[in-house]
């Protein structure tokens, strides 16, 4: 199964992607707090932000450690993308959104119930190393010289960003609006533009790869993160266990080490 804008991996295989997890994947092993439950096994599909690709992985190499015979993968992609898949009946057992919003989607429609926050993400500009166009703070992105990316609008990050733009007071024009959080990064990182707005924790992870300029929090704005299980889940117990754990100290802990705040 494989869509345009999202990524899927099994975690047990996912080497690649849990070597760029950073500050997250450090703590995989030590982290299993959670006691293995016999009730608790066989696979389940994840459908979850792109923001939260570092920490998620992690969290399911550390689940599958501390309940053996669970197997647990991913879709990452824009939760807006997400929501409409699992309104349209894609198998998923968890969904964990980066809008209250798209969530409330997913509930409206019958496929899920009783949501937890687990986690609260900010924006922050990111820039090449270099930082060729000079930015020092949001409100350069409104300058006409200044290439920026951002989200589609109807992305979390999309219009999260405008409501950063609208607390500046400024108006942005982006040269390039891409499917998720992850693409604006690659776009910065590619140096294809001069600025990119993501979050706090995508800067964090991209390493040296790019420059964060941080947002004041007069001018900032943020997203909380929900979770729960899909309706349609052939395997209730697995999914739920993995929910609980998302919101669990050993979850929390992972989470804030790729710079998630709490909720």
């Amino acid at each position: 199964m494989r869509r345009s804008g999202t990524v899927i991996l099994a975690v047990g295989l996912a080497t690649t992607a849990a070597a760029g997890c950073s500050s997250s994947s450090n703590s995989a092993a030590s982290d299993v707090s959670v006691k293995a439950d016999t009730s608790v096994s066989g696979g389940i599909t994840v459908f979850a932000a792109a923001s939260l690709q570092g920490a998620f992985t992690t969290l399911g190499k550390q689940f599958e450690a501390a309940h053996p015979g669970t197997t647990v993968k991913f879709s990452f992609g824009a939760s807006s993308s997400l929501a409409t898949e699992i309104t349209s009946g894609s198998p998923a057992d968890v969904f964990a959104s980066a809008s209250p919003q798209n969530m409330d989607q997913v509930v409206k429609a019958g496929d899920a119930s009783n949501p937890v926050t687990f986690a609260k993400n900010v924006m922050e500009v990111a820039v090449p190393p270099s930082n060729p166009a000079h930015v020092s703070s949001v409100s350069d992105l409104s300058k006409s010289s200044v290439k920026t990316a951002l989200c589609q609008p109807q992305v979390p990050c999309g219009f999260t960003a405008a409501k950063v733009f609208s607390n500046a007071k400024i108006s942005v024009k982006p040269v390039t609006l891409q499917p998720d959080v992850k693409s604006v990064l690659t776009q910065v990182e590619l140096d294809n533009v001069d600025a990119g707005m993501v979050y706090v924790t995508d800067v964090k992870s991209a390493g040296t790869k790019v420059k964060g300029i941080p947002i004041p929090a007069s001018e900032n704005a943020s997203t909380a993160y929900p979770v729960a299980t899909v309706k349609s889940s052939k395997n209730k117990d697995t999914a739920q266990a993995f929910a609980s754990y998302v919101a669990s100290p050993a979850g929390q802990k992972v989470l804030a080490a790729d710079g998630f705040e709490k909720p």
